[in-house]
């Protein structure tokens, strides 16, 4: 498998706009961030969409201009897994309209998260869709049963986003959990035996909602995957060189256009 980091920034982006700091004027392209979402390649050739931020067309086309297109060849994507409802990462849900000129494309979400959903893009649901409207067909899920797409068992994992419950999702030896603050005692069996997880680090002071790097380098521990990727990263974190120095050696700082094999 792998994984193209489509876009690794919190819901403000980096450079944060009317930000002089010295990571928003950093000249290294590893600290400007989109987004965050993720695209996953499968070994059997289905693409699979990890969140669609409002940066999400933008990322695209620079995905096809620096020659990623392989990740995205014919313009399919299988199917779209939503952590959860805030703007960040489903903004960019009316952009698949591209994507689904061939054929209604999936979207997993849990119940509350596949409302939302309805309620903000009413036009996308309706049985009589106007010309050119996006054709997305919304699955609901839960943190107990698996599901499928192609040969590949995906598996939700419960967090808390502050008080919000969200869900982290686990394809193969993978885990993507973004958003967290805290991983529920009864989830951590699921994430055993990972080759790659990603973790948002949102910076080094505390937050209410989410991990800072402390608390996510205290999961990784825990979890123990061979590598880790830190995600959905603030301005706050600091620059990416200086940071990644003082990281274990198996702790990465990911970037936007990183692409990581599995």
């Amino acid at each position: 498998m792998k994984l193209l980091f489509l876009g690794t920034g919190t819901s403000t982006g980096v450079p944060e706009i009317g930000c002089a700091c010295e990571t928003c004027t950093s000249s290294d392209l590893k600290d400007k961030r989109l987004r965050s979402s993720a695209l996953l390649e499968t070994d059997d050739g289905k693409r699979i969409l990890l969140d669609c931020g409002p940066d999400f067309r933008l990322q695209i086309l620079t995905a096809i201009a620096t020659n990623h297109l392989s990740l995205i060849t014919n313009h399919t994507i299988d199917g779209v897994l939503l952590t959860h409802e805030h703007y960040d990462h489903v903004g960019g849900l009316d952009d698949l309209r591209i994507f689904s000129r061939h054929g209604a494309i999936p979207i997993y979400a849990q119940a509350r998260v596949a409302e939302a959903i309805r309620r903000c893009m009413p036009y996308a649901f309706r049985e009589n869709k106007y010309p050119g409207a996006p054709d997305l067909q919304l699955y609901h899920i839960d943190n107990v049963t698996a599901f499928s797409i192609g040969d590949n068992e995906i598996t939700p994992i419960a967090l808390m986003h502050g008080k919000l419950p969200i869900y982290g999702y686990r394809i193969g030896k993978m885990a993507y959990l973004t958003d967290l603050k805290t991983i529920p005692e009864t989830e951590y069996g699921k994430l055993n035996d990972l080759d790659v997880l990603v973790i948002n680090a949102l910076r080094p002071q505390p937050h209410v909602a989410h991990e800072n790097i402390e608390e996510a380098l205290r999961n990784i521990e825990r979890i123990r995957p061979k590598r880790a990727y830190l995600t959905h990263i603030s301005h706050h974190f600091g620059k990416q060189a200086v940071v990644q120095r003082d990281l274990p050696d198996h702790v990465h700082i990911a970037y936007d256009g990183l692409i990581v094999d599995i």
